[in-house]
């Protein structure tokens, strides 16, 4: 059985590895046990500054860092850096284009028991309409000790998303390659495109086995960058299997499946339809019984998968 880890935990040990760099500074705002930047801390006390419970001055205090040539990486939980901190990250590090990577863990709802005010499901919205910001959230411990040392060496404003979690391997696969804009086909198929990010990879993958004896043959996409988006893979797998599933844990409104929408409804349209938080808040309880509630299964995945397939006209060529 392949050993289950979470995003955070595999973003704390790539941190410290690429710490290897002297030009590296790390800020966390009282959360470096959770956000796993403690590994960093250790390692490189000299070059880790504690800010405590005060994102917004955190993020400008790296933004200062960031302006003197540094490359900075700024954690605290998701929804603390991009909801109270969000307007020094777009005025005073996006604005000025500074090298200020801001990492958000305990994502979405599967932070559980922590309740719906720490349960971010609006980051992404937010951090993707942000000008010149790029957005990540990677699936599993291998894209995300990637996507850190890709986020790493891009010179310029990152969003990383991370989650609680521990969760299964998806990318330890032969011929992965993680690049920042690019998105990855982990399953090949013609009938309908799944695309996900996130935790909801694995969702992804266990719905197309789910599909299969059905007669349905469902393509995976592993779409971990979110801005700047793949829009030709996007569009490869709209005109090649006429209809599209997106799954994110996050509100259904702005983030991954409101990005691929725009895409497909002005370059190639076929039915779209969005897994995701109904734009509502979340709630306390364990994880696994919140994504059972709010629709973020394989199950419901697939579901929507049928429907998308029934609601096909015809290949785009045709139409």
């Amino acid at each position: 059985m392949p050993q289950k880890i979470s995003t955070r935990v595999a973003y704390g040990q790539a941190l410290a590895e690429c710490g290897a760099d002297e030009n590296l500074v790390v800020f966390d705002a009282d959360l470096s046990i959770c956000t796993m930047s403690c590994i960093f801390r250790d390692r490189y006390p000299e070059r880790f500054f504690e800010a405590g419970i005060a994102e917004g001055n955190m993020v400008g205090m790296a933004a200062g860092m960031a302006s003197t040539g540094k490359t900075v990486f700024c954690n605290s939980f998701a929804m603390f850096i991009a909801g109270r901190a969000y307007d020094q990250i777009r005025n005073s590090v996006a604005y000025p284009h500074l090298n200020v990577k801001i990492v958000g863990t305990h994502a979405g709802l599967s932070v559980g028991e922590d309740g719906a005010t720490h349960q971010c499901i609006e980051d992404l919205a937010l951090m993707r309409v942000v000008p010149g910001m790029t957005v990540v959230c990677p699936s599993d411990a291998n894209e995300t000790k990637e996507a850190v040392r890709a986020v790493a060496a891009y010179d310029g404003p990152c969003y990383l998303r991370l989650g609680r979690l521990a969760v299964e391997p998806v990318t330890e696969l032969p011929g992965y390659r993680f690049q920042l804009g690019k998105g990855v086909v982990l399953r090949e198929g013609s009938d309908v495109a799944l695309i996900a990010t996130g935790l909801m990879v694995q969702e992804a993958m266990e719905a197309a086995d789910m599909l299969r004896p059905k007669g349905i043959h469902a393509r995976v996409i592993d779409l971990h960058t979110i801005k700047p988006i793949d829009r030709d893979l996007v569009r490869k797998a709209a005109f090649e299997t006429g209809a599209v599933v997106t799954a994110e844990e996050h509100n259904i409104l702005g983030g991954l499946g409101g990005a691929v929408s725009e895409i497909v409804a002005s370059s190639c349209p076929v039915p779209v339809l969005r897994v995701g938080v109904e734009d509502r808040f979340g709630h306390s309880g364990p994880a696994s019984e919140l994504m059972e509630r709010y629709g973020l299964t394989a199950n419901h995945i697939a579901r929507q998968a049928e429907r998308a397939v029934k609601m096909k006209k015809g290949s785009p060529e045709n139409s």
